[in-house]
């Protein structure tokens, strides 16, 4: 059985802004809850995959949107981020995109990660080859 999430940081070099959010795991009875902290994101803005047991969130703000208001506003000051958060977390190989279920509300993404069994192979016997 999966016991437990492992969080991985996870960066990529073609954004400006490259962090990872705050996240909290809590373990239910029927599997795990996770919540990641993305405020100023939109619903749009952020996407969830799960690829080789390894589910990856992120959010990307404002990336192409800053360099064409860079060319036509002259700013003095400017506070605001455009860039990527990304967080990936190994929750195993049994698990399918439909098995998770997820909200985003108020600046806070949750997602609900059920507990499987993890799959097991049939018992293979290995040979040493023998020469002579």
């Amino acid at each position: 059985m999966n016991s437990s999430l492992t969080p991985s940081s996870v960066t990529t070099p073609c954004a400006r802004w490259i962090t990872s959010s705050t996240a909290t795991m809590q373990e239910t009875d029927g599997g795990y809850k996770l919540e990641v902290d993305l405020p100023g994101f939109k619903k749009e803005e952020i996407t969830a995959g799960l690829e080789n047991g390894f589910l990856t969130i992120r959010a990307a703000k404002g990336l192409d949107q800053d360099e064409t208001e860079n060319k036509t506003n002259k700013y003095i000051r400017r506070e605001r981020y455009a860039g990527v958060c990304e967080r990936s977390f190994y929750v195993g190989d049994a698990l399918t995109e439909e098995d998770i279920k997820g909200q985003f509300q108020h600046g806070v993404l949750t997602l609900y990660i059920p507990k499987r069994d993890a799959k097991t192979l049939p018992p293979q016997r290995k040979y040493i080859a023998i020469e002579g």
